[in-house]
């Protein structure tokens, strides 16, 4: 089994409130193919924000909700939309491949 990919953590420069517990740093997974269901992957390469709000629940950890996703910080979104981006980049090819 492949083992799970997470983005670096992000600090939420606003922390998300729960309760009496507070949630500061979150950690996105690298998504499988059937969590990027109805959304389009050129929208989450752009950073859109209405593909990064759909998108965050499924892969974060702690889990959040889309409401907890659309109420962060526009600068904590883009964390997360940077960290999504960075999944779907094609890895690149090595560059030291002997030619013929």
């Amino acid at each position: 089994m492949k083992k799970a990919t997470f983005s670096e953590s992000i600090t939420l420069e606003e922390p998300i409130k729960r309760g009496e517990t507070s949630v500061t740093s979150i950690n996105l997974r690298k998504p499988a193919a059937g969590e990027l269901r109805g959304l389009k992957l050129l929208d989450l390469l752009n950073g859109d924000v209405n593909a990064t709000i759909r998108l965050v629940p499924r892969i974060s950890n702690p889990t959040l909700t889309e409401q907890e996703v659309a109420a962060l910080e526009p600068a904590d979104l883009l964390s997360c939309a940077d960290a999504i981006a960075a999944f779907l980049q094609k890895k690149e090819a090595p560059t030291d491949t002997p030619t013929a």
